[in-house]
């Protein structure tokens, strides 16, 4: 006997919807029964029957059977033994009795009642069944079909259900058109959405993972592990592979002959920057390697427990180790699963000065040491956060301008107390090194100056005492000898004698202490000289 035509009818919305029909026909049952209940305006428990073969529909009241009307806890769906026999001879305790009850007069509204109630219960079923088929599916990659577009979300068909991809899930270089088929990764399956509660992605980093794996049989067979992944969708991505056959060369292995495989998946991202960096172990190296294509001058890890390094590049390589709004240094750290501070030399070199500065206790001078300012303009100068002269003598006449209530006559004030007080201090650094004990300049002076005047004075005595000696000498030879001619010749130019002697006496005391260096020649033969002298000149004019 063949199934009516109802029931055909629920068994190719079943398959159109991959349900069970039993589910169906329930649905179909229960609004049956939420229909006549509410017609015959009753509280009582109500089912639905539908007969596969007539496809007739009943719905009837049941009631539980017990003993006694003491026992009767709800009048409703309860009834006594006694009263159960007179409707259905040999019914016991416990069994079920119906009353059914008749559903031709329920018209139209109960109708369209059933058949929200219907529709309700097959999209519940419908959602289960997605749910049940993609929820353990998550991260997997599948092939879509785009089926329409919803404002900003694509929607995709994957065969037995529907998917969504928002705006945040696409790639900002790629358009679809319907009916094109692509690759999305499942993100979760959502039961609480309105629409299609498959939620799928273009944007997160396992689409690229799964390409390379399409692309790259020693991917496939774990030849080439991929270690590390980084994407920014529709920008760049950087992924970090390791061989495991010191053979292979990892890098080249994605890369591909001419660069095939890695075009080919550039390609299907609609062509997205893909940076490819071997693996390492070494924080320090795999940190130089991931900042690609910048070159790193060093690495240093600055914070073990909270995983942050410190690279320094070269000033010329600051910005493109950053990146374009610092996608470079973001992936980067990323990848690592590092915190990156990036520095460049010039950087690097007035921090460690600063730092010198700060261990060294560099010079700080409270502002209250310039009294010159007075109190009023400290104070203000205080307010602003402005605590020592260093601060203050750093500081601009327009960042000056801009503390409240200093204008242009105070900021002439602030100026020459701050060059008188830095006056002042050279001037008692200048003093400190050569005279260390106030007056000992003065007292240094006259020592020195009486030395002098002792030593001149000893030198011109002593001169004397040798000139003396001299023409005692002379006065001798005189009177043992008879003087000849030329010796009177030389007698008779006193002038040279005496300006001589007048010349030594008279000699200041800078041309004694000159003559006095002279130790190794005595004065008398330097006297006996310049004699000797005069004599080979001759006779010198005004003599005898």
């Amino acid at each position: 006997m063949g199934s009516s035509a109802l029931y055909q009818s629920i068994e190719l919305l079943s398959r159109e919807k991959g349900i069970e029909p039993e589910i169906v026909v329930g649905a179909v049952e229960e609004a049956i029964a939420l229909a006549t209940r509410k017609f015959y305006k009753t509280q009582e428990n109500m089912r639905g029957e539908l007969n596969k073969e007539t496809g007739e529909i009943t719905a009837y009241i049941y009631k539980t059977v017990v003993a006694s009307a003491d026992e009767v806890e709800d009048p409703l769906n309860q009834i006594t033994l006694e009263e159960a026999n007179e409707l259905a001879p040999g019914v016991e305790v416990g069994s079920e009795i119906r009353m059914y009850r008749d559903t031709s007069p329920l018209g139209r509204i109960a109708a369209q009642l059933a058949k929200q109630v219907i529709f309700q219960k097959v999209r519940e079923a419908e959602r289960d069944t997605v749910f049940n088929e993609y929820a353990h599916r998550e991260k997997e990659v599948l092939t879509a079909t785009v089926k329409r577009i919803e404002g900003q979300d694509i929607i995709y068909d994957l065969g037995k259900a529907e998917a969504r991809c928002p705006k945040r899930e696409q790639s900002r270089l790629e358009q679809f058109s319907v009916g094109e088929r692509v690759r999305v990764v499942l993100l979760k399956v959502d039961r609480a959405a309105k629409g299609p509660q498959v939620i799928v992605s273009r944007a997160v980093p396992e689409l690229v993972q799964n390409l390379f794996q399409s692309e790259v049989p020693e991917i496939y067979d774990n030849t080439v592990v991929i270690r590390a992944i980084a994407r920014e969708a529709g920008e760049r991505t950087k992924i970090a592979v390791q061989s495991r056959d010191k053979d292979v060369d990892p890098v080249g292995a994605c890369v591909g002959m001419k660069g095939m495989r890695v075009q080919s998946i550039i390609r299907e991202l609609r062509g997205e920057k893909i940076d490819i960096i071997e693996f390492s172990e070494e924080i320090t190296t795999f940190a130089e390697k991931a900042l690609q294509p910048a070159k790193v001058s060093r690495v240093s890890i600055t914070d073990l427990t909270d995983k942050q390094l410190e690279v320094i590049v070269d000033d010329t390589q600051l910005s493109l180790a950053i990146g374009k709004k610092g996608q470079n240094v973001r992936l980067a750290a990323k990848l690592l699963g590092w915190k990156i501070d990036i520095k460049s030399e010039e950087e690097k070199r007035q921090e460690v000065e600063q730092q010198m500065q700060a261990l060294s206790g560099g010079p700080s001078t409270p502002i209250e040491q310039v009294t010159e300012l007075g109190d009023g303009i400290i104070q203000k100068l205080v307010t602003a956060g402005i605590t020592t002269v260093e601060a203050l003598a750093d500081m601009t006449p327009e960042q000056l301008e801009e503390i409240p209530g200093i204008g242009e006559k105070t900021l002439e004030k602030i100026s020459v107390a701050v060059r008188h007080y830095f006056g002042h201090f050279e001037e008692g650094e200048e003093g400190h090194e050569p005279a260390p004990v106030e007056g000992a300049e003065s007292a240094i002076s006259e020592e020195s100056r009486e030395a002098v005047r002792e030593t001149d004075q000893a030198e011109a005595e002593n001169s004397a005492d040798v000139i003396r000696e001299a023409e005692q000498v002379e006065a001798a030879e005189e009177e043992t000898e008879p003087r000849s001619e030329a010796e009177s010749a030389i007698e008779d130019v006193p002038p040279a004698d005496e300006a001589e002697v007048s010349t030594l006496e008279d000699a200041p005391a800078e041309a004694m202490a000159q003559d006095s260096q002279s130790d190794e020649e005595p004065l008398l033969e330097r006297i006996e000289t310049e004699h000797a002298t005069a004599d080979g000149d001759g006779p010198r004019e005004g003599g005898a």
